[in-house]
């Protein structure tokens, strides 16, 4: 007996892209229709609240005072490229391509008024066009939304500890400014030593700075400490500053002297050159 059989027995190929008429629910989630809804909600949890925060804030003000524009001028403009961003952060997505899940969210493109959100490509050229003019903004439009925010929760704080400590990032091929120095997880590996500060009380990042993977110079901090005014919120008016003992140097001491700050620089022994007794007071 002869089994007939069809002459191309190869299976079809699965389409991964995401289909033109694809914005039904798959399976039951946050996102199915449910009663009396007649449109699909966001499988996001918290997201409504997110732009009722956005609302609140006055989120747009302050972008459209603080930020600095880019060179390329995108069509949905640049305040609402970068709430896309803080959305998808927000998501938990730390990938730029991650958008394709997340174009034909309900409350995302209801948002935006659109029927779908841009490439995953647009957002990335978008940030590749970001320089060092964009991150500076970047920390007042974060200055001017804490003040804000701690004006709307009554944070009344006189006096906070700020903490300035470095880090070390491990980087994979030849890339700019990487170096070999404090590595202790994966010794003898090139990577970057970014400055990161904090404030104590409440926990948030103050400011930062990525830089080359070698150790920090007396004036590198030095000028990180001067430029930590500009980001207090106007209710400060004592702040203890705690470092580690990479900035113990004499141009980062005078530094916090002369914007009034109380410090204490972490170190095991030394010796000062100046009158111990202000040092130890």
């Amino acid at each position: 007996m002869v089994k007939r059989q069809k002459d191309s027995t190869r299976k079809k190929r699965i389409r991964k892209e995401l289909s033109k008429n694809r914005t039904e629910a798959r399976k039951i989630n946050a996102s199915t229709p449910y009663e009396t809804c007649s449109e699909q909600l966001s499988p996001f949890g918290g997201l409504l609240a997110l732009i009722k925060f956005f609302d609140l804030v006055n989120f747009h003000k302050i972008f459209n005072y603080a930020y600095q524009p880019t060179t390329r001028e995108p069509k949905l403009g640049h305040y609402s490229m970068m709430v896309g961003i803080l959305m998808l952060l927000f998501f938990g997505f730390n990938r730029i391509w991650h958008f394709v899940y997340i174009r034909l969210d309900a409350m995302l493109c209801g948002f935006f008024n659109l029927s779908r959100l841009p490439a995953a490509s647009t957002f990335w050229r978008y940030v590749d066009n970001l320089g060092i003019n964009q991150a500076k903004s970047l920390l007042k439009v974060m200055s001017i939304l804490r003040e804000r925010v701690w004006q709307l929760c009554n944070f009344q704080f006189a006096q906070i500890r700020i903490n300035i400590d470095t880090t070390v990032k491990t980087v994979y091929g030849d890339q700019q400014g990487a170096r070999k120095g404090h590595n202790t997880k994966h010794r003898g590996k090139e990577g970057l030593r970014p400055i990161l500060c904090f404030i104590e009380e409440t926990r948030e990042y103050l400011m930062g700075k990525l830089r080359k993977g070698t150790t920090v110079t007396g004036k590198e901090a030095a000028d990180f400490i001067a430029g930590i005014s500009a980001h207090l919120p106007g209710c400060v008016q004592d702040v203890l500053l705690r470092a580690d003992g990479e900035f113990l140097c004499w141009p980062s001491v005078k530094a916090a002297m002369e914007a009034g700050f109380k410090f204490i620089i972490a170190n095991r022994g030394c010796t000062p050159i100046f009158d111990p007794d202000n040092w130890y007071r």
